[in-house]
């Protein structure tokens, strides 16, 4: 490719990349009805009402109490509060995680009628849906929060990485949501793929489980996984009020010291989450002209 074209192909990146953006801001106000309309028909007539917030981290916390408990009985040792502290850490970001794609995915295929018939930035149906998730995710914050001091973990400065933590993974969320929805519509099979990959991803994301666990080359495995240094930064600096700028090391039983926390694992994250963002946007934004044709 000349240089020209290079050129060409940079102004074409930018220019949709500002389109897509300037599209967002513009249906700003659409967004946020979409997103309120999302809230309401998940509590409109249900029983539980906000319970549901809180229902399925609390599944998580559970099922994760009680591998824990089969774990710490077969070595002889205990649950301590810490643990079970960092468990529900751990467990609102995932159910966030999971949540967000569950609804995400079928979006655009769900709302055929707007796809079909109105103009509007079709980005905004998957995000809407990341945004009522998260509506969802900070009512469990609350309780989560709750369950910290009555595990008598109070806060500290360490807790000034929450917010950071918090916007890479939705960051990363919004930015799988468009690949995935867009995916969906072309590929309808997608959804269920999607389906088995989050029911069998939490054992390979360290949600019931710390790295240090696994011993040094299964921890550095289960840490390429753009989740896992959100989840492990947020236990570390929640519950163990560990600065993240730290390098955090730990000796297996066999006697090798191994890295269990770098801050490198932050700046990994942060690669996958804006790329992922940027790239997803840009391929949906490219895409999103044909959507009627397949939906």
């Amino acid at each position: 490719m000349t240089t020209v074209g290079l050129a060409d192909e940079r102004h074409g990146v930018l220019s949709d990349l500002r389109e897509v953006m300037g599209d967002f801001w513009r249906f700003r106000e659409l967004l946020y009805q979409l997103t309120l309309r999302d809230v309401r028909i998940r509590y409109k007539q249900a029983v539980m009402g906000f319970g549901w917030a809180i229902f399925m981290p609390l599944l998580i916390i559970l099922a994760g109490m009680l591998i824990r408990l089969a774990m710490a009985t077969m070595s002889g040792g205990g649950l301590d509060r810490t643990a079970i502290a960092g468990l529900a850490v751990k467990s609102l970001p995932w159910a966030f995680f999971v949540g967000a794609l569950g609804f995400a995915v079928a979006s655009l295929t769900g709302n055929m009628t707007l796809v079909t018939k109105v103009y509007f930035p079709r980005e905004v149906l998957p995000v809407s849906s990341v945004l009522a998730q998260l509506f969802d995710t900070s009512i469990g914050a609350l309780g989560l929060l709750i369950v910290l001091l009555a595990f008598h973990i109070t806060p500290s400065l360490s807790w000034l990485w929450i917010p950071v933590l918090v916007l890479l993974l939705v960051t990363l969320t919004a930015g799988t949501c468009l690949l995935l929805s867009c995916g969906n519509l072309f590929f309808r099979d997608v959804k269920y793929i999607v389906q088995v990959l989050l029911t069998f991803g939490i054992f390979f994301t360290p949600v019931l489980f710390e790295p240090v666990m696994v011993g040094p080359t299964a921890a550095s495995i289960i840490m390429l996984n753009p989740v896992a240094p959100v989840l492990e930064g947020l236990r570390l600096c929640i519950v163990e009020h560990h600065n993240l700028l730290q390098p955090l090391v730990a000796t297996s039983h066999k006697g090798i010291t191994f890295t269990v926390w770098h801050p490198w694992y932050l700046a990994y994250t942060a690669a996958w989450a804006i790329g992922g963002l940027l790239g997803s946007a840009l391929l949906f934004h490219r895409l999103e002209f044909v959507f009627a044709e397949y939906i």
